[in-house]
């Protein structure tokens, strides 16, 4: 029995043949995807609804994938972003590291290994949710708070994970 994956996704590309393809195959095996053709869009959105990946096109006109990247970091500060490109220049890959870029993909893609990284990608996502969650609540602990002052950093935790 193949497992569906409850990933949501941002795909951010302008070019809109590619976009929709991607969509519609994505939604075919389970994830839930939101498609945006710029950055701009892209920034509106997840400003709006959370995602666990953003697979963003490097080149686009207005704001390109690097400043989309970050942007999209600080909206959504455990949101990992899979950098697609046609543009396989070695100082915008570097770019996007250091914009904390979890993969670096060359168009065209293989959707096999896009779907993997996707995957990898929640994976990680995931993973640093947890790490943060058990810092946050070994902070609670150590500060031997009171019943206000554990309501109060369950607030601040339910804002992190966007549990309202």
């Amino acid at each position: 029995m193949n497992e569906k994956p409850d990933i949501r996704v941002l795909l951010i590309d302008d070019e809109e043949t590619l976009v929709e393809y991607l969509s519609k195959r994505l939604l075919r095996e389970g994830f839930m995807v939101k498609a945006t053709f710029s950055g701009e869009e892209a920034v509106e959105v997840a400003a709006g609804e959370a995602f666990d990946v953003a697979v963003v096109d490097l080149k686009m006109p207005g704001i390109d994938g690097v400043e989309t990247q970050e942007k999209l970091k600080k909206i959504q500060p455990f949101l990992q972003s899979i950098v697609l490109t046609g543009h396989g220049a070695v100082d915008t890959a570097l770019e996007s590291g250091r914009q904390d870029a979890f993969k670096y993909l060359l168009k065209p893609i293989e959707y096999d290994n896009l779907v993997d990284t996707i995957k990898a990608a929640y994976k990680k996502k995931v993973e640093l949710q947890q790490a943060k969650f058990q810092q946050e609540v070994d902070e609670i602990y150590r500060a031997g708070m009171g019943a206000r002052g554990i309501k109060k950093a369950m607030n601040k935790l339910r804002k992190i994970y966007g549990i309202e």
